[in-house]
């Protein structure tokens, strides 16, 4: 199933980078930077006009194993453009019956956002077993995991929303967290 592709994903970076580009020209001096500081993933959001130019700019740069994803994904639209651009992830912040042939279509690693059990329990029907837990500072965020590790011992989470620099270690140390992902690489 190519949803647990993106465990190996996640597996390679413990952070992953969430940035909003106010324009195209900021994207190869910030994947730069991201490299220079040992980091070699971005996810690009999609929540304004420039997102998909600068989706394409970032492919374009051909940075050997540096993965760039999309994130914010919310239509099978913005899917068929992110398989266009031969994203290497796609990260939405729900998650969504409707978008699960889609994303499997694709062909690409995918990672779709919960927030409660009922939503993980919708994902396991779907066949999937890694989620971002979105946003984790305002549904429990340690706590709520922890509960989950118990509740649900064979899902793995990337916690978004609210992650700091100074939390990001307590949550990477939770065994049912893969990777955290955050604003605060940039």
């Amino acid at each position: 199933m190519i949803q647990n592709n993106i465990r190996k994903v996640l597996g390679k970076h413990k952070v992953i980078p969430v940035v909003s580009f106010d324009h195209v020209n900021d994207v190869e001096a910030t994947i730069n930077l991201l490299i220079s500081k040992g980091i070699n993933c971005i996810e690009i959001t999609l929540r304004n006009e420039f997102a998909f130019d600068c989706i394409k700019a970032a492919k374009l740069l051909n940075k050997p194993d540096f993965h760039v994803g999309i994130g914010t994904v919310v239509s099978v639209a913005q899917i068929e453009r992110a398989t266009a651009l031969n994203v290497d992830f796609m990260v939405s912040p729900g998650i969504n019956a409707g978008l699960a042939p889609a994303f499997e279509k694709s062909g690409i690693a995918f990672i779709p956002g919960v927030a409660t059990p009922s939503e993980i329990i919708l994902g396991k029907q779907l066949g999937w077993n890694t989620f971002k837990f979105f946003p984790a500072n305002l549904f429990g965020g340690i706590k709520a995991l922890k509960t989950y590790s118990n509740v649900f011992p064979d899902i793995q989470f990337c916690p978004t929303g609210g992650i700091s620099e100074e939390t990001h270690q307590d949550y990477l140390e939770l065994p049912n967290v893969i990777s955290v992902g955050g604003s605060w690489l940039i």
